[in-house]
């Protein structure tokens, strides 16, 4: 025998351990796909700094514009009610007429109405222009993420790009804050609004020719009364959770506008069971993953816009703060969200969209019951600081995994309609999780005025929010365990699969 054909179990080559396929580098985006990345991730942070960017200007414009106080809290709840009622039934509109064209049409409403809201001279007008950001924001946001999702194959690249997504779009809230004290700090709140006209004049400058388009072989008729039932409820759900807020869950108003949006809602289930092209097909809302999923986001959203709220409150009543003060407290914030967005591709990669939500969710649990101990000293920043951060990177492991999960395993004739829900599922968090908080804290405190009484108040809510995380996780980790193959008996990914039936 000759040498070269000797083999000995203990003696290997190179070429005998080290395959190929074991050392293939990951994917790379190309130039065009960086580009596309940046313009829709660009317009998505601008969509998210609107949502709070006027938050710590609220006074300031209202003694601007002579708002009376009751009016004042409708300078966000006009915008919130727009963005969460229309999104779904736009998410579908981008199916029907091209995800790109909706984009940019949104993309110009949005830059016009800015400009509306910086020149406004009355109450009225201003109203208006949110109303009109709100329905931009609904247009864009389910558009944008669709082309997002369709511009990147289901795997790595696609993780990585709604990991960047996530991390922009919960940064951006909290970066509204410090801009919004900022420019009202500095120049007026006017520019709060003008801020994002160049933004949007130079996506609309860029984005047809960089953008590609993308629509379904076949396009449904769009189902006018499922449309009409859910846009109605979800108008009706968040309005009531508003009213919750500042009149309590007692009051009539409250009462009726709460049971007739869950009454819509449950219509809107059985028009779409008798639908010929539904707005939202049942089997897409028997999938588990997607129901869970965006459970799990909706919690995710619900608590840590609301938890900004609340050590709003403590920072600013109890430690007296000032709004710019409060807003650069937050930056911390803001970069917890955007190691966690950078880490959240990486942890569904590895450890899978459930796993990544549980252990997200387990971290933002105890990261917020540790703000359970704030005090009335200005030492306790320290702590709000660190828990904040940690609590940022377990959310936004949250929202990417809720993310992947909600948008996976679907063809891309239906990335519009799992973007919109997504997506809606995103902004009526966002909506309903400040007034839900604000009950609670008006329900503590009972009338009582002062630093302690509001720290007792904030302290109660602070606790309800860390265990609603909680039983987030919970419910994810038992409701999204992967699926035993019926034959083996062996785990099947939790990644969603592209079967008719669903999961």
């Amino acid at each position: 025998m000759s040498a070269p054909t000797r083999t000995s179990p203990t003696q290997t080559t190179p070429t005998q351990t080290s395959p190929a396929p074991a050392v293939a580098s990951p994917p790379r985006m190309t130039a065009r796909q960086k580009l596309v990345l940046t313009l829709l991730l660009g317009a998505q942070f601008m969509i998210a700094v609107d949502f709070s960017i006027l938050n710590v200007a609220l006074p300031v414009v209202g003694e601007g514009l002579g708002f009376p106080l009751s009016r004042l809290q409708w300078i966000a709840t006009s915008f919130a009610l727009a963005a969460a009622g229309f999104t779904l039934l736009f998410g579908r509109v981008a199916d029907l007429v091209g995800r790109k064209r909706l984009f940019l049409a949104g993309m110009a409403v949005l830059g016009t109405s800015s400009l509306l809201g910086g020149l406004a001279g009355s109450p009225e007008v201003l109203l208006v222009a949110r109303v009109l950001q709100g329905l931009a924001t609904a247009a864009v946001t389910p558009a944008g993420l669709a082309l997002l999702t369709t511009a990147f194959k289901e795997g790595p690249l696609r993780e990585r790009a709604l990991g960047l997504n996530g991390a922009l779009m919960s940064a951006g809230f909290t970066a509204g804050a410090i801009l919004g004290g900022l420019l009202t700090d500095l120049l007026s709140w006017r520019w709060a609004f003008f801020v994002n006209v160049p933004v949007a004049a130079l996506v609309l400058a860029l984005a047809p020719s960089v953008i590609t388009d993308s629509r379904p072989a076949h396009r449904p008729r769009l189902d006018l009364p499922g449309a009409a039932t859910v846009t109605g409820g979800l108008l009706l759900l968040v309005h009531g959770l508003t009213q919750a807020g500042e009149t309590g869950w007692g009051a009539p108003t409250t009462l009726a506008a709460l049971l007739a949006g869950v009454a819509l809602l449950v219509a809107f289930g059985f028009v779409e069971k008798r639908a010929a092209a539904p707005l939202v097909p049942l089997r897409i809302l028997k999938r588990r993953t997607v129901i869970w999923g965006n459970a799990a986001g909706l919690i995710a959203f619900v608590t840590e816009t609301s938890l900004v709220f609340l050590l709003t409150l403590y920072l600013q009543e109890v430690l007296g703060y000032s709004p710019l003060a409060t807003g650069l407290a937050f930056g911390v914030l803001g970069l917890g969200t955007v190691l966690g967005g950078t880490l959240g591709g990486r942890a569904v990669g590895r450890l899978g969209n459930r796993t990544t939500i549980v252990v997200g969710g387990a971290v933002q649990a105890v990261a917020t019951l540790a703000l359970v101990a704030l005090g009335t000293s200005g030492a306790w920043i320290w702590l709000l600081l660190a828990a904040t951060f940690v609590g940022g990177v377990g959310n936004m492991l949250v929202i990417v995994g809720f993310m992947v999960t909600a948008t996976s395993g679907l063809p891309d004739e239906e990335q519009g309609l799992a973007t919109g829900l997504a997506t809606m599922t995103q902004q009526v968090g966002i909506a309903m999780g400040i007034p839900v908080m604000s009950a609670v804290v008006t329900a503590r405190v009972a009338g009582a005025s002062g630093p302690d009484a509001v720290l007792s108040g904030v302290s109660t809510a602070v606790l309800v929010n860390a265990l609603l995380v909680a039983a987030g996780s919970v419910l994810a980790a038992l409701f999204l365990r992967p699926r035993r193959d019926s034959r083996s008996g062996a785990p099947v990914s939790d990644a969603p699969v592209s079967d008719a039936g669903g999961q």
